[in-house]
C-alpha cells in the first residue's frame, strides 16, 4: 500500500475496463479534428475518394503512434504526460498552397520531413526558454487556448462547418441535450461514471440521434476491413526550397502551441513541466512529424481539446491517453471501425466540446488567480495578449492581405496570443526600466 501511495496520479495505471472507457472518451474528443486536416488538404487538391480515405487512415495510424511516443516515451522522446497528438491546423494553408501549385503531395511530404527534423534540433533551445513562461504567461495562453476553441464547438453544435442544415434548431437542440446529459452525469452519477461524463453524453446523444435521422452509416459499408499505410505511398518526397521555408514557419508556430499545451497539462496534473521534459515533448513532436512525412500524413502537435478533457474529468493518468493512442492505431488499421466513429454527428460532439473547451479557459483563469495584479502592468499583458489572440478567431480574414508567412503565424490565435504574452512579459517585467510600482509615487509627486 505504501508503494501505491507514492505513485504520482500521472503514472497510475487504472483497471483495464476504465482504461478502455477513458481512452475511448479521448478518441471521440479529438476524432473530428484529427480527420479534418486530411479532408481539407485532400479536398483542396481534388483527390479521389479512395485517396482521401487512405489519407484519413494513415493520419489515424500516425496519430496513435505519435500519442504513444508522447505519453509513454522512450529515451529523450516524449513528455510522459496525458497528451493526445493530432495533425496541426497551422499547416493547412501552406500545405494547400504547396499541393495546388504544382508540388503535389510529394512536395508537401518533403517539407514536412524537413520541418520535423528542424523541430527535433530546436527542441533543446525551446526547453531553455521555459523561464519566460511564468504563471502570467501560461495562464494567459491557457485562457486563449480555451476561448479560441469555443468557436469549433459552436460550429459542431450547429451541424458542422459546411453542413446544408447548419444552424438548424434541431442541431442546436441535440447539442444542448448532450450538454445537459454531460452536466447531469458529472453532478449526480457515481464517481467512475462522472469521470466518463463526456463519453456518456456522446453515447446517449448518438442513441437519440439515430432515430431522428442525424446519422449516416453508409460509409461503414463502403470502408475496407483492413488498411495498412505504406511509406511514400504517393511517391518519393520532393524537397523544394519555398515549400520547406513555409513549413519551417509552421514548425515554429506548432512548437509555440505545443509549449502552451504541455505547460497547461502540467498545471492540470500537478506535474510541473521542466526545461528537459519540455524539450523531450517537443522532440517527440518532431519525430512524429517526420513519421507523418514518411507515412503519407502531415505535421503533428499536442491537441488542446484533450487538455480540456483532462481538466474536466480530473483523470490524470498518461496510460489512459496511451490506451487512446492504441485505439487510434486500431482505427488506422481497421478503416471500417474508423468509419463507425466518424458517423458520430457533429452536434453530439459540439455539446460535449462546449464543456471541454470551456474547462480549458477556466483552467487559465485559475492559473491567473495566482498572479499579482497590484501596482504593475500584468493586467495590460493579459488584456492585450487575449485581444491579439482573439482577433483572428473573431475576424478570420483580418490578415488576408498580409504575406503568407505572416498569416501562418498570426492566423493561429493560440500562437499569436502566446507570442504577444511572451513579448509583453519581457517588455514590462524583464527589461530594465522604470519599475511599475514606482509609477504611482511619481504621479503623486508631479501633482
Amino acid at each position: 500500500m505504501a508503494t501505491t501511495a507514492e505513485v504520482h496520479p500521472v503514472d497510475e495505471i487504472p483497471p483495464v475496463r476504465q482504461l478502455a472507457a477513458f481512452g475511448l472518451q479521448h478518441v471521440l474528443a479529438m476524432y473530428a479534428g484529427a480527420v479534418a486536416v486530411p479532408l481539407i488538404v485532400g479536398g483542396a487538391m481534388r483527390l479521389s475518394p479512395a485517396d482521401l480515405a487512405y489519407l484519413i487512415t494513415a493520419d489515424l495510424l500516425v496519430c496513435g503512434v505519435a500519442t504513444l511516443i508522447q505519453c509513454v516515451g522512450f529515451w529523450r522522446f516524449g513528455v510522459r504526460l496525458p497528451i493526445m497528438q493530432g495533425c496541426t491546423f497551422a499547416a493547412v494553408s501552406p500545405m494547400v498552397l504547396i499541393g495546388t501549385t504544382g508540388g503535389g503531395l510529394p512536395a508537401i511530404y518533403g517539407s514536412v520531413i524537413v520541418a520535423g527534423l528542424a523541430i527535433m534540433l530546436l527542441a533543446p533551445v525551446f526547453g531553455r526558454l521555459l523561464r519566460f513562461f511564468p504563471p502570467l504567461v501560461t495562464g494567459t495562453v491557457i485562457l486563449i487556448i480555451g476561448v479560441s476553441l469555443l468557436p469549433v464547438a459552436g460550429n459542431w453544435a450547429a451541424g458542422g462547418a459546411g453542413a446544408k442544415d447548419f444552424g438548424a434548431p434541431r442541431n442546436l437542440a441535440l447539442a444542448a441535450f448532450v450538454l445537459l446529459v454531460v452536466l447531469g452525469v458529472q453532478r449526480f452519477a457515481p464517481p467512475f461514471l462522472a469521470r466518463v461524463a463526456v463519453l456518456t453524453g456522446i453515447v446517449v446523444g448518438l442513441a437519440v440521434a439515430v432515430p431522428f435521422g442525424f446519422t449516416d452509416f453508409g460509409g461503414v459499408a463502403d470502408a475496407d476491413w483492413v488498411g495498412i499505410s505504406t511509406p511514400f505511398h504517393f511517391g518519393a518526397p520532393e524537397f523544394r526550397v519555398s515549400a520547406i521555408v513555409s513549413m519551417l514557419v509552421v514548425a515554429l508556430v506548432t512548437m509555440t502551441e505545443t509549449t502552451g499545451d504541455l505547460i497547461a497539462v502540467g498545471e492540470l496534473t500537478g506535474r510541473e513541466v521542466e526545461p528537459r521534459s519540455l524539450a523531450d515533448g517537443l522532440r517527440a513532436d518532431g519525430l512524429s512529424t517526420v513519421l507523418g512525412g514518411v507515412f503519407n500524413t502531415f505535421p503533428y502537435t499536442a491537441y488542446a481539446q484533450n487538455v480540456g478533457l483532462v481538466g474536466m474529468t480530473r483523470v490524470r493518468s498518461r496510460w489512459v491517453v496511451a490506451a487512446a493512442g492504441a485505439l487510434l492505431v486500431l482505427l488506422g488499421l481497421l478503416p471500417k471501425l474508423g468509419a463507425v466513429v466518424a458517423a458520430v454527428p457533429a452536434p453530439v460532439l459540439g455539446g460535449a466540446g462546449l464543456v471541454m473547451f470551456g474547462t480549458v479557459a477556466a483552467s487559465g483563469l485559475r492559473t491567473l488567480a495566482r498572479v499579482d495584479f497590484r501596482d504593475n502592468h500584468n493586467l495590460t499583458v493579459v488584456a492585450v495578449s487575449v485581444a491579439v489572440g482573439m482577433l483572428p478567431v473573431g475576424v478570420p480574414t483580418v490578415y488576408a492581405k498580409f504575406p503568407d508567412w505572416f498569416q501562418t503565424v498570426m492566423n493561429s490565435g493560440i500562437s499569436a496570443g502566446c507570442l504577444t504574452a511572451i513579448v509583453l512579459n519581457l517588455l514590462f517585467n524583464h527589461l530594465p526600466g522604470r519599475k511599475a510600482e514606482e509609477a504611482p509615487v511619481r504621479v503623486e509627486e508631479s501633482v
